[in-house]
């Protein structure tokens, strides 16, 4: 059921989502060293008295956390759905490492599939 939401209507699954991709370390370091070289500016602008360059560290701050937030180009989007070619039939080996709700589902089609015969 899953795998045919995601293959019908990926608009909706990563809206829902969020269309997260994956967390970019580097960027996270980045933006963390930005911040705080913001965080001295604005400090440095405290001690001299000059508003412009407590101005800049804020700007640089802000853009210190919007960098270490951004995400990944990768692994943006909605995940991609197993193909039928690379499924294993059930009972296989790949089932004991599915998660808790593959199992589950499963288990439903195997249940409607014995009531129909």
């Amino acid at each position: 059921m899953e795998r045919s939401l995601y293959h019908n209507d990926a608009d909706f699954v990563s809206a829902v989502s969020g269309g997260r991709g994956r967390l970019n370390y580097g960027a996270l370091v980045l933006g963390i060293l930005v911040g705080i070289l913001g965080l001295g500016i604005v400090i440095a602008g405290v001690i001299f008295h000059q508003p412009l360059i407590g101005l800049v560290g804020f700007v640089a701050m802000f853009g210190g956390v919007l960098l270490a937030l951004r995400r990944s180009k990768r692994g943006r989007g909605v995940p991609a759905a197993p193909s039928p070619s690379t499924s294993t039939p059930r009972g296989g080996k790949a089932a004991s490492k599915s998660g808790f709700m593959d199992r589950l589902n499963d288990r439903w089609e195997r249940r409607d599939d014995d009531r129909s015969e």
